[in-house]
């Protein structure tokens, strides 16, 4: 049995037949499985991923597919003996098949051969043939898809390039001409594939053509994205001027997975895409950090320093989108910090220290690293202010905001830093902070149950992203219309609640591909829960809502609304303090209420103390995204269950 998804999804019989997997949707479950790499996929993972309003009876229309594709995959396989290729495993499935049987296995592990050892050219050539299209070329629609196509493009293009330097390397490849021109005309901006073309064309003798295809490159650099030619190209280019052999062994750039810069003009592509949101956003992330890792390799500290430094993309949510990565990115920050001479450059310092206390983000941090990541704050707006720099400034106190969740209550003091952002960004046409102004200032407005204030930032945020192209923008002050028609559909002749949850919905939908999963998890399932909660009724109990990182302080109220109480109050004693982050006020709300329900005065007491300070606000809206209604409604029943009222 052999599964190819380098194309079109297809399973082949060992004598090549192929195998009759069903339709669509069969054959998406199968490529979800595959894109699993072996891992489990859970029933409901699946279901989203297959449906993006998922029907009443998708998980039993998914075990029909499941069940089809077995007897497809294995129709030898006597009766109620277990399945070998597509298992149940926990409350999912996974497929088990050799990596060799699997085509994007093998590419992928030939590839990285291939990295490591310059005698796998030739695999990693057959590899690269065994293409037939886009990766699962008949899966549309799905985010997820898109998501493993815009992956596995990267990881081709990266290995046609390999491939073709590897080949140079070892003096072979004047017959790349052709190949390189196609590849360089289709991704005009992968700067080292310029240097292959021109290694290529003075291999084949061709200089001139070779200086030629470089001085083109340089043109559409400079010209189109303001950008110099890294340091490779232009050696590449002095070599062949002065006639060098046949450059075997030089290196046309540096060597990240996906590399298509150099590490200077790659982070400043990036900084770029990431105000594009979806896989843009997602590919920006990952290539700021090869670009970090690179420079880190060169050891050059202050090459490294702007590195870090340049990516000061405006941050509004204070969990992470890929914890890892911005934990990767502030532990290099840190080594440069140290790296660097004690009287070095105050501006790189703060830059550093600013990205230190933007990539810190309060919801995934421990008690040390949250105190490090505020002194990181002060210390970068402090040197931004003495150096009067805008640009640094309005990112040092980007990085202050983030660090601001140190306690229910703040919104008023983030409304500060807000103000200040906005006022330095419009004064010096800092665009894409301006946004960020205009957006902190709608979550503080929100949080203080002003909407009119929120409603007018929203409208002037909408305005800003209009002329900077910043469409991730829409898709926040959606989320507000939502929670503005949340609050209004309690009001007498109000929206109806269910035009509230059509509106969340909506919203939902929006953010799902935004690129932003630190922001998009169980955002929808919380936010319906405090519509629940401002009607009066009991949480919603559907199994294949995804709480995400909200689940502890929810489960004991999803539990009381199945009548669950036992298994609610264990819930409860075991639900951690909330994280101090955009949504503490509304978890201890959450606790606050399941306490009062199960009559925990301990509990009640605890909530109502953290909840004193932000008596003026509203549970959930410092996030400008949703509410569970005003904070005080829970306070009071805390102090009245705990005696302390």
């Amino acid at each position: 049995m052999r599964i190819d998804v380098l194309g079109a999804v297809r399973a082949l019989r060992d004598d090549g037949s192929p195998v009759d997997l069903g339709g669509p949707r069969h054959r998406e479950v199968l490529a979800r499985l595959v894109a699993a790499e072996g891992r489990m996929v859970t029933t409901d993972a699946l279901v989203d991923d297959l449906w993006t309003d998922p029907p009443t009876r998708a998980t039993g229309a998914l075990r029909t597919f499941v069940a089809a594709l077995r007897r497809a995959l294995e129709p030898d396989r006597p009766p109620r003996s277990p399945p070998r290729v597509l298992v149940t495993e926990g409350p999912g499935y996974a497929l088990r098949l050799p990596r060799a049987d699997v085509d994007v296995y093998r590419f992928q592990d030939t590839l990285a051969r291939a990295r490591r050892d310059p005698d796998a050219v030739t695999d990693l050539g057959a590899a690269l043939a065994a293409w037939r299209g886009p990766a699962y070329a008949d899966v549309s629609g799905s985010a997820w898809a898109q998501r493993e196509r815009t992956r596995l493009e990267e990881l081709r293009l990266e290995g046609v390039e390999l491939r073709a330097r590897l080949l140079l390397d070892s003096g072979k490849g004047s017959d790349l001409v052709a190949e390189l021109g196609a590849h360089v005309a289709e991704h005009p901006w992968r700067e080292p594939a310029w240097g292959l073309l021109a290694r290529a064309l003075h291999h084949a003798g061709r200089q001139a053509d070779a200086l030629a295809a470089l001085r083109r490159a340089r043109a559409m650099l400079v010209d189109q994205l303001g950008l110099d030619p890294s340091a490779d190209l232009q050696r590449l280019e002095t070599e062949i001027l002065n006639g060098g052999a046949l450059l075997n062994g030089a290196r046309t750039a540096w060597t990240g997975p996906g590399a298509r810069f150099g590490p200077r003009t790659t982070v400043d592509l990036a900084r770029t895409l990431a105000l594009a949101g979806g896989d843009a956003l997602v590919l920006s992330r990952r290539d700021r950090l090869a670009a970090v890792q690179a420079a880190e390799r060169t050891g050059d500290v202050t090459l490294t320093a702007r590195i870090i430094g340049a990516y000061d993309v405006p941050a509004i949510w204070s969990r992470a989108d890929d914890p890892e990565q911005s934990r990767a990115v502030v532990a290099a920050a840190w080594r440069t910090l140290a790296a660097l001479a004690p009287d070095g450059p105050a501006d790189l310092t703060a830059r550093l220290l600013a990205t230190v206390a933007v990539e810190s983000r309060s919801a995934d941090l421990s008690g040390t690293e949250r105190k490090r990541a505020q002194q990181a704050a002060r210390q970068a707006e402090a040197l931004a202010r003495d150096l009067d720099d805008p640009a640094l400034l309005a990112f040092a106190l980007n990085g202050v905001f983030l660090q601001s969740f140190t306690r229910p209550g703040l919104a008023a003091a983030r409304d500060g830093i807000g103000a200040e952002i906005l006022d330095l960004a419009t004064r010096h046409g800092l665009s894409n902070f301006a946004v960020l102004g205009r957006l902190v200032r709608l979550q503080s407005a929100s949080a203080l149950g002003d909407l009119d204030a929120a409603t007018s930032h929203a409208e002037a945020a909408e305005q800003l992203a209009a002329t900077t192209e910043a469409p991730l923008v829409p898709v926040l002050t959606r989320w507000f219309g939502a929670r503005a028609t949340a609050t209004r559909s309690i009001d007498p002749g109000g929206p109806t609640a269910a035009t509230a949850a059509a509106h969340y919905r909506a919203a939902e939908d929006a953010l799902r591909t935004a690129g932003m999963p630190g922001l998009h998890r169980g955002l929808f399932p919380l936010a319906l829960l405090g519509l629940r909660l401002l009607h009066d009724r009991p949480a919603p109990t559907d199994p294949h809502l995804d709480w995400g990182p909200y689940r502890p302080w929810a489960r004991p109220l999803v539990l009381l609304a199945q009548d669950r109480v036992e298994e609610a109050r264990a819930a409860l004693a075991a639900a951690p303090e909330p994280p101090r982050d955009h949504m503490q006020e509304a978890l201890w709300c959450l606790t606050a209420r399941a306490a009062v329900r199960l009559g925990e005065r301990a509990i009640a007491a605890r909530a109502a103390v953290a909840l004193d300070d932000a008596r003026a606000e509203d549970a959930g809206a410092a996030s400008g995204m949703l509410t569970l209604g005003p904070v005080t409604r829970y306070l009071a029943e805390a102090e009245a269950c705990a005696g302390t009222g």
